[in-house]
């Protein structure tokens, strides 16, 4: 049974992982297991462009959609950060320009960053983008992989702590962020 179909986490039990009021910004190419891994998480702690315009188009794929998809989440982020609401960032968020106007907004609500790093090898990640409905070109999920960061450069950038999910399946009782590795400056 998925995380999804049990519900979602308790935020109690996030707590015991993640700060209150955390930013987590997942980091990794298109088919890395971000979307999967950040359903975890209750429908309103989540921030996701492909969401944002597929409420705009009807299509998660439409790329024309992205600069009002961009300002949605900036809205979203805005007032979760305000508020201190845990909030889980599911965009690839490979470009360093992108990473850190993430960062930014976190510091300005002085709210901890987290990265979430999705380093899955890409033989596995253009597989499940080739059995998705909606495939990203395959030269794009290439280019994605290889501009992929390490923990220490994350850590650099400015992130607080990087959690970095183990491929292996959790125990049925144990979701699959309790037993990411971490990495702390």
């Amino acid at each position: 049974m998925t995380r999804e179909a049990q519900g979602p986490v308790p935020e109690a039990a996030v707590a015991a992982w993640f700060a209150q009021g955390s930013l987590l910004v997942l980091v990794g190419p298109p088919g890395s297991g971000k979307t999967t891994w950040a359903a975890q998480f209750p429908p309103t702690w989540r921030v996701c462009l492909d969401a944002y315009r597929g409420l705009l188009t009807d299509s998660e794929a439409d790329q024309g959609a992205n600069e009002e998809a961009l300002a949605i989440r900036a809205l979203v982020l805005e007032g979760r950060l305000r508020r201190g609401r845990t909030t889980v960032c599911d965009s690839t968020s490979i470009e360093p320009a992108a990473r850190a106007g993430l960062l930014a907004r976190a510091r300005r609500h002085g709210r901890p960053a987290v990265a979430v790093l999705f380093d899955t090898p890409l033989t596995v990640c253009e597989a499940r983008n080739d059995a998705r409905e909606r495939t990203v070109p395959v030269q794009v999920v290439r280019d994605m992989h290889a501009n992929l960061p390490d923990v220490e450069q994350l850590l650099r950038e400015g992130f607080d702590t990087v959690h970095h999910p183990q491929p292996a399946a959790p125990a049925p009782d144990e979701p699959a962020w309790a037993r990411d590795s971490t990495d702390a400056l």
